[in-house]
């Protein structure tokens, strides 16, 4: 029998959910939905199919919309069965809802809902109807994602005194003071989002007294859950459920008597394909840390933070769609994000309202579709690759450079960039968009586009080069207008990354600025990805790791258990976890504070992903050893569908793998790794 899934418009899912997602933040006792344009999802849709039957065949529609079945020219209740008469057969099934996206289960043995049917609107020409992997039951109710859970108890139980210090912060004391509040702190192995259980200490239920009166406090460290004035997460137990909302929690403190509790972690159970044990035992708890918190940030969407926003950001997801193929190697969560976070057509405003945030998104489809060889998704998102492409367009200068409109939101990075006129940073972007546009039209066949594209970027990086390359300090400058000349990281780190320098220009770039100490140094993980990245392709891994150990390894000295939004060692332990000038204001489980994951595997065990021009997918395998001593190892490969494993030892490397067009690169040689076999080499 035909595997059968839950159908709808494609799209309608990611946008459901990505507004529950966005709609998701809680801080300190109110709701602080997402402050961008919310897609909505389509209330009127119809389902079509044509079939050619050899014999009459029944099936089922099972749906709780509002709607019917047309056989030919009969209509159909749901939930009843249908019989389709022999030969040619039109199928339409007409739904609508106002609260979800509107789905279809279809049961039978030839017509069924399979890959094949068409979703319209209404309005625009109909599409291949989506489906997903994680909706196949018919019992199931596509608007509710049932999530997989694992319960933990706490790996510790404490009784502690709070009390108000002359700053009006709650803090931790040793001795009960007239104004200190007793309770217990119950602290997990590890950062989780959960929903909290909590019962009298004999498992019986908290008597409804208790449950008006007692305060929950959940944080991310032992500091936020003590402060109870501050602590992002504040609850009263549910009377009827004896549960707390879902949340991120490490720790949790509840005033007076002790109590039972449990985190029942809460999942989208994506499976690790990739695991790493090295000789460095410093490497191996970064990647065990970075690995928790990319899976944490890792579900329905990749998210930023799993506490403070729990928002779709672009910037966020197209690091998270390259640290991907080195741990999960999930195609389907990159659709799902990159889908959410486009929306419909028009386009009418930057993603994120943030302009670079709209260019990384479109970056992150190419990269994301070369990757996994995903053609199919090309297709489906090239149209609006092109209208966002039209409304950058619309935001240019008579010299072709991208200015944005008053009020968007430049972001970059947290730094002191200089923003006056427009901004170098963006236009390297803008460029790297009009290139991606060129591969993906070729790789489309669509030549005419293609040519169109690469002229739009030859013109834009011939302007470039002379408008913010600075030749007295060989590097770009950030603006041209304001007269400052000012150099950034960030401007040039883009303008490596984006191509824009290329050849001996890149050379220059490398060492005027990315190893020249005087230029201000980054302190977000975000852009330190950036920078390592670049560092890396130019061979120089030793800059990589020695800088990879002592940001991450600096975070893991002050107790991270995942890795953070920033770290700036120069700030003292007391105020570590503030940021935007909020107590508790920083995000201590990010994505992108993940990216560790991708800089070991892709510079250090040196494993890189390819596509030829046929649209064949490879990989290449350049380990420097140096930095890792013994090595044990296994990365998904081919999109995912297939593994190389890599092992070193007393000098002897170790390689094979399932999967054909693998080459192995070591001092000058190119060796093809062919499947099912293993090779020996001696270093």
């Amino acid at each position: 029998m035909t595997k059968s899934y839950w159908l709808w418009y494609p799209g309608d899912m990611e946008l459901y959910y990505a507004m529950k997602q966005n709609f998701s933040r809680v801080e300190r006792g109110y709701g602080w939905p997402a402050f961008w344009k919310s897609e909505g999802f389509r209330n009127r849709v119809v389902f079509r199919r044509t079939y050619m039957l050899e014999e009459d065949t029944d099936f089922m529609v099972r749906s709780r919309d509002t709607g019917f079945v047309m056989v030919n020219d009969i209509k159909y209740p749901f939930g009843v069965a249908v019989t389709a008469p022999e030969g040619e057969v039109k199928i339409s099934i007409h739904c609508a809802r106002i609260e979800a996206f509107p789905a279809v289960y279809i049961e039978g043995d030839t017509v069924c809902s399979d890959p094949g049917w068409m979703a319209g609107d209404y309005d625009a020409p109909e599409k291949p109807a989506g489906f997903s992997e994680y909706f196949t039951d018919p019992w199931q109710d596509p608007s509710v994602w049932e999530y997989s859970e694992k319960v933990y108890s706490p790996v510790s139980i404490e009784k502690v005194f709070v009390e108000k210090d002359d700053k009006g912060n709650v803090v931790e004391t040793r001795a009960p003071g007239a104004g200190a509040v007793s309770g217990y702190l119950y602290t997990f192995e590890t950062e989780l989002t959960a929903v909290l259980e909590v019962l009298n200490t004999d498992g019986t239920p908290i008597d409804m007294l208790d449950v008006k009166t007692m305060q929950v406090c959940c944080g991310e460290s032992r500091e936020e859950a003590l402060d109870m004035l501050h602590c992002y997460y504040s609850w009263h137990v549910d009377p009827q459920t004896g549960r707390c909302p879902r949340c991120a929690l490490r720790c949790v403190f509840i005033p007076g008597r002790p109590r039972e509790v449990y985190a029942i972690h809460q999942y989208v159970d994506i499976p690790v394909r990739a695991y790493l044990k090295t000789g460095d035992g410093l490497l191996n708890r970064i990647w065990e840390v970075a690995a928790h918190t990319f899976s944490l940030c890792s579900g329905i969407f990749f998210i930023d933070g799993i506490k403070r926003d729990k928002w779709i950001w672009s910037g966020d997801a197209y690091q998270s769609i390259h640290i991907n193929p080195y741990l999960l190697a999930d195609p389907s969560i990159d659709r799902r994000t990159l889908t959410a976070l486009r929306g419909n057509d028009p386009m009418t405003t930057h993603i994120n309202t943030i302009t670079d945030y709209s260019m990384l998104w479109l970056m992150g489809v190419w990269d994301h579709c070369r990757l996994y060889k995903d053609l199919d998704y090309l297709r489906a998102m090239y149209p609006r690759m092109q209208s966002l492409m039209d409304f950058l367009r619309s935001q240019t200068d008579e010299a072709g450079f991208f200015t944005g409109r008053p009020g968007d939101w430049i972001y970059i990075d947290w730094a002191d960039l200089d923003k006056e006129g427009p901004l170098g940073a963006e236009q390297m972007l803008y460029a790297c968009c009009w290139r991606d546009m060129a591969g993906a039209a070729a790789l489309l066949g669509r030549e005419g586009d293609g040519a169109f594209y690469e002229d739009q970027a030859a013109r834009l990086e011939k302007a470039i080069e002379k408008a913010y390359w600075d030749p007295e300090k060989g590097a770009y400058i950030d603006s041209f207008v304001s007269g400052r000349r000012h150099v950034s990281r960030q401007t040039n780190i883009f303008a490596l990354r984006c191509g824009v320098a290329r050849g001996e220009r890149r050379k220059e770039v490398i060492e005027n600025v990315l190893l020249n100490d005087s230029i201000p140094p980054i302190t977000t993980p975000y852009f330190t990805f950036f920078e390592l990245d670049e560092l890396g392709r130019e061979g120089r891994t030793d800059v990589l790791y020695e800088r990879m150990t002592a940001y991450w390894g600096g975070m893991l000295a002050r107790g991270a258990v995942t890795f953070w939004e920033e770290f700036d060692p120069l700030v003292p332990v007391s105020r570590q976890y503030d940021m935007y000038g909020d107590r508790f204001g920083k995000s201590l489980c990010h994505a992108w504070g993940a990216s560790p994951l991708y800089l070991i595997g892709r510079y250090l065990v040196g494993l890189s992903h390819t596509m030829d021009e046929e649209g064949n997918t490879g990989f290449v395998l350049s380990p420097s050893l140096d930095h890792l001593g013994s090595l044990d190892c296994a990365f998904p490969v081919c999109g995912g569908e297939k593994t190389v494993r890599i092992r070193h030892k007393n000098g002897i490397l170790r390689i094979s793998t399932d999967a054909e067009g693998g080459t192995l690169v070591m001092e000058g040689a190119r060796i093809p790794l062919h499947p099912d076999r293993e090779y020996e080499i001696e270093i």
